[in-house]
């Protein structure tokens, strides 16, 4: 009789963790949401510890749009007077370039606030500033580098993380840990959180063009003739954006550059020569749009925010400012308990987390909503069709109305439930 030898089984030594520090909140990610979440803590007294995985905030083609909502909040912390002396540009108005002639949808220049445009700024330049107002208070330390690798768990509810730096492994514990790490969140993984998706009919290559001083101010674009172009002024180069049907990025590569070249050009005549600029694909950014939310933010110690809980679509702009006003709503709801947690060293009750995925999840599903909408009845007949774009007559009558004119910019520029912060 042939007896079966046991098979030899080898382990890979884990790696030593070199320190273990206690905080009473540790925020995974130093975006816009993880940035104003950790000041809007170390404000309110609470030890925070903030977590980015890159060695800095550079990064190209990220969200630079400040809306009004996020410069109201601003205000309300009395830091929007230094922060817009930072180097910016302000957008009052979305103009269109259609078949029909210039097209406006949103003049948030008619809207009853101290900052009636849209706040251009480099995003490395907002969350430098952030987190340098955060670092004013003893009770706030930024790791820069961290990359997460695990969650820390016992008996059900998560304690902390597990990060690498150059140095080694090192362990963060904490009372409640916020993933605010972004639509490719490694939180949300390693937590087991699912997102229901949905398909938006498009992709955006993103590209620099030289920009020139004679050029026009804000934003250009145009619809139709099966894409769309859009160019964002950064001052000293525009951001160009190329949207595409779905999925038709490698049909686009193989008929090479030159293709990308016609169709901007096509699209925008006055930037023709500008295109040339863009020699080979290493010079684009693919953005895959996505839509999608979690059903459930947040279980016994962690909770999830801004684009790692809902992965908001491109359109309108707005997937920066409602981060923040996550941030803003789970710092009004959670700095009291975390700061009796830190007092009398117990636990955060998991119903201050349903509280605050209660009072953000209508208004994030109100705009993808609406974002879906304007993807579906616009943008999917736009790249659908070889014609310039036409807004429909009626949507240019019921914009000359005041009260109705109003609603596209108070949706884009402050969303559909405006925040403040708690005092």
């Amino acid at each position: 009789m042939q007896t079966e030898r046991p098979v030899e089984k080898h382990y890979e030594a884990a790696p030593e963790i070199r320190d273990v520090k206690r905080t009473t909140c540790c925020v995974v990610g130093g975006g816009p949401g993880g940035a104003v979440m950790s000041l809007l803590l170390a404000r309110a007294g609470v030890d925070v510890t903030l977590l980015e995985a890159h060695p800095d905030f550079d990064r190209e083609f990220r969200g630079d749009t400040l809306h009004p909502s996020v410069m109201e909040i601003m205000d309300q912390l009395g830091l929007s007077g230094r922060l817009l002396e930072l180097r910016h540009t302000e957008l009052r108005t979305f103009t269109l370039q259609t078949a029909s002639g210039p097209f406006t949808p949103v003049d948030l220049g008619r809207l009853d606030t101290k900052y009636p445009y849209i706040t251009m700024m480099p995003q490395t330049s907002f969350l430098e500033f952030v987190t340098g107002e955060a670092q004013r208070y003893p009770n706030f330390r930024l790791v820069m580098g961290a990359r997460v690798r695990d969650l820390v768990e016992e008996d059900g509810v998560v304690r902390g993380v597990r990060y690498e730096a150059e140095d080694g492994l090192h362990e963060v514990r904490a009372v409640l840990t916020i993933g605010a790490d972004g639509r490719g969140s490694r939180v949300r993984r390693l937590a087991g959180f699912e997102l229901v998706k949905t398909s938006p009919p498009m992709d955006v290559l993103w590209f620099k063009l030289p920009r020139e001083k004679d050029d026009p101010e804000g934003i250009v674009g145009r619809i139709g003739r099966g894409h769309i172009a859009i160019m964002l002024d950064r001052e000293d180069y525009w951001q160009a954006g190329y949207v595409i049907p779905k999925g038709t990025y490698p049909e686009l590569r193989r008929e090479g550059i030159e293709a990308l070249h016609r169709g901007f050009a096509e699209l925008i005549p006055e930037f023709a020569d500008r295109i040339e600029h863009l020699k080979d694909w290493q010079q684009a950014s693919l953005l895959s749009v996505e839509s999608s939310r979690c059903p459930r933010w947040y279980r016994p110690g962690l909770l999830l925010i801004g684009d790692a809980a809902h992965v908001m679509s491109p359109v309108g702009g707005v997937g920066i400012n409602y981060a923040i006003q996550d941030a803003v709503v789970a710092a009004n709801v959670l700095s009291g308990p975390l700061g009796e947690s830190q007092a009398r060293l117990v636990d955060l009750e998991v119903r201050h987390l349903a509280a605050v995925q209660r009072r953000r999840e209508l208004p994030t599903r109100l705009i993808q909503r609406a974002q879906a909408l304007i993807q579906q009845q616009v943008l999917a007949r736009a790249l659908s069709s070889k014609e310039l774009f036409a807004p429909p007559p009626l949507l240019r009558l019921l914009l000359r109305i005041p009260l109705v004119r109003t609603i596209p910019s108070r949706i884009v520029g402050f969303g559909f439930w405006p925040v403040r912060v708690k005092e």
